[in-house]
């Protein structure tokens, strides 16, 4: 049994962080034109076209990735709860919650995860590669978490210490998760 939790764990962690992924690319407007977005688009177009149809893009976001990802968070969230004796001692809304409530938090800390690789990643090529051909994406994703920081951290002697400091912020944010 904890194989099988492992492996669905891994399979939905996986599409989920990708179709978080590509709302956030959207969210930042990160081109998708480039490898990584092409990666990202093919990877999640079985769950966002389908789900176009029912989930309509609103304020400029594709709503439906979002969507899928929460879906997929669900789904995780019942296999756990079904393999667990939680399920057992909960009844109809009490069960409900706890589904909520690990879907929920499933999809907050995969979005934490998400941010802190993006701003680790566009740290290491700021001082690696600058020129990468995924250095553009990944700084564009990271710029909204990095600028408020940025207001209040200056860089010293020409290093850049918010990306630091946020790591430090969601590591803490994770702790309450």
């Amino acid at each position: 049994m904890e194989a099988l939790l492992f492996l669905v764990n891994a399979v939905v962690s996986f599409f989920s962080t990708l179709l978080l992924l590509r709302f956030m690319m959207q969210w930042c407007r990160v081109s998708f034109a480039g490898q990584l977005g092409d990666f990202v688009v093919r990877l999640t177009d079985w769950a966002v076209r389908p789900l176009r149809r029912i989930v309509p893009g609103m304020g400029g976001l594709d709503w439906a990735s979002l969507v899928a990802a929460l879906w997929l968070q669900l789904l995780q969230a019942a296999v756990i709860l079904s393999a667990s004796a939680t399920l057992l001692n909960a009844e109809g809304f009490g069960m409900f919650l706890m589904l909520l409530m690990l879907t929920i938090r499933g999809l907050l800390r995969l979005f934490v995860y998400i941010v802190m690789g993006v701003v680790i990643l566009q740290a290491v090529l700021s001082w690696v590669n600058p020129h990468s051909p995924v250095a553009g994406p990944i700084g564009q994703l990271a710029r909204p978490f990095l600028a408020p920081i940025r207001r209040f951290v200056p860089p010293i002697a020409g290093v850049d210490l918010s990306p630091l400091v946020l790591i430090l912020l969601l590591q803490l944010l994770l702790m309450f998760i």
